[in-house]
């Protein structure tokens, strides 16, 4: 090796790389993938429950009984129609109409409505609803603009006789 050689090198080398220094820049580097990797769990946590229902195991189980419902349902033979109307200020009125295979209108009726965000069960809104007269409701909610599930059950002294579930958008 040349002095030439030498000179180049001891000049090249700059600052050293001491214990301590590569201490401090390993516990910097992983410091900030930590930090980083805390503020992704905290929004992850704070903006979506992940939870989609509540106990999957009892859902399995009511599995039988909600498809005897649906076959209960659709042997009734019923023509519910469900309109969404803006109204004054944000609130968005429906109207719920509802005949039997006959067409004449149900008596004793209890509906109960929900607005089920698609992607946030934070969200959801349930409707007050009144009976005008025989097979007729109406209620009134105020609703964000975007997709919402429309759940719509009419029941009669506590059974289940009709549940529908449709895909709205409101603007």
């Amino acid at each position: 090796m040349s002095q030439w050689d030498l000179a180049i090198s001891e000049e090249s080398v700059g600052r050293r790389w001491t214990g301590w220094t590569i201490l401090f820049a390993l516990l910097g580097f992983f410091g900030v993938i930590f930090a980083v990797n805390g503020l992704m769990i905290y929004e992850a946590l704070s903006t979506l429950s992940g939870v989609d229902t509540d106990s999957a195991y009892q859902a399995g189980i009511m599995f039988e009984q909600d498809a005897a419902a649906a076959k209960a349902q659709a042997a009734r033979n019923w023509h519910v129609d469900a309109a969404i109307r803006s109204g004054a200020g944000a609130d968005e009125n429906l109207e719920i109409s509802v005949r039997d295979a006959a067409g004449m209108p149900p008596a004793g009726l209890d509906a109960s409505v929900t607005f089920e965000r698609p992607v946030d069960r934070r969200m959801d809104r349930k409707v007050a609803v009144y009976e005008d007269g025989p097979g007729h409701f109406h209620g009134s909610a105020a609703l964000q603009a975007g997709q919402w599930d429309l759940v719509l059950e009419l029941s009669r002294k506590g059974e289940h006789l009709f549940i529908s579930r449709n895909r709205v958008i409101l603007k």
